[in-house]
């Protein structure tokens, strides 16, 4: 596969692949919480509250749509990824400190056979959960700011300072946190791996994401400012489907519960 010379300027967007926003019908407010896919009908292609983001314009665009979910019949988002990359994403204003815990569903229907996440030419995953977060941009090696720079020249948006990515691995176990091939200001944390005993099933995840974060980057989060969701193929060209349920940050329970554990799922 041909290298990406958008995605190697602009990977402090993802885990390794750049992205640009497109144009929304209205102003992006940030959000206390996390839109529901559930509160939509199904037969939408993007969500209330949600934006499309696009890896490079010259890809094709993985197709996303709101379904409802035959076993629980909830609305559901439906992704499908043939040879094609793109996102959503949604902004979000949330301290840490107050709501440090995410959770999440999804169903990844296979793996995607060729995919390497240490290999920037065959970096594709059948599911991803971003999380954007705030810093200060002037703490960080010159090459990371002059990255960042040439990324908002690029799009006229500025990149996060850092984004922890949840992922669903081919190779490497569960709880493995790997580096971006391109540049320390993305960590991708393995929460998925291989032919789980579940692949094909609902997957529910419960992650203290500050305390991931700061086993990842060193020291704790600033502001969690978006939350995002992507399935892509466009390094291996293979198809790949998965489905998303709802996603939520909230406070952290006061008994002792999943939320304070290095990993919580379970089958739904």
């Amino acid at each position: 596969m041909k290298a990406r010379p958008l995605c190697l300027l602009l990977a402090a967007a993802t885990a390794g692949c750049a992205v640009t926003e497109a144009p929304a019908p209205q102003p992006d407010v940030p959000s206390t919480r996390v839109a529901a896919f559930s509160a939509n009908a199904a037969g939408a292609s993007l969500p209330k509250g949600w934006r499309t983001l696009i890896i490079n314009r010259t890809k094709k665009p993985t197709e996303y749509r709101l379904v409802r979910d035959k076993a629980t019949g909830d609305v559901v988002l439906h992704a499908r990824a043939a040879a094609a990359a793109s996102g959503l994403r949604q902004s979000l204003a949330i301290d840490p400190d107050k709501a440090p815990v995410v959770a999440w569903r999804w169903r990844v229907s296979d793996l995607i056979i060729a995919a390497d996440n240490q290999d920037r030419y065959s970096e594709d995953a059948p599911a991803r959960l971003m999380l954007f977060f705030d810093g200060d941009r002037s703490s960080l090696p010159l090459k990371e700011r002059m990255l960042m720079e040439t990324a908002k020249l690029v799009t006229g948006q500025d990149m996060p300072y850092a984004t922890l990515v949840y992922i669903w691995e081919n190779r490497f176990p569960v709880g493995t946190v790997l580096p971006s091939s391109l540049t320390s200001q993305v960590k991708l944390l393995v929460v998925g791996s291989g032919a789980d005993a579940r692949l094909g099933t609902w997957k529910r995840f419960e992650r203290n994401y500050v305390e991931d974060y700061v086993r990842a980057f060193g020291h704790p989060p600033g502001r969690l400012i978006g939350v995002g969701i992507m399935t892509d193929t466009d390094n291996t060209g293979e198809l790949i489907e998965t489905y998303y349920g709802d996603i939520e940050i909230r406070a952290a329970r006061r008994t002792a519960d999943a939320a304070s554990r290095p990993i919580a799922d379970a089958a739904r």
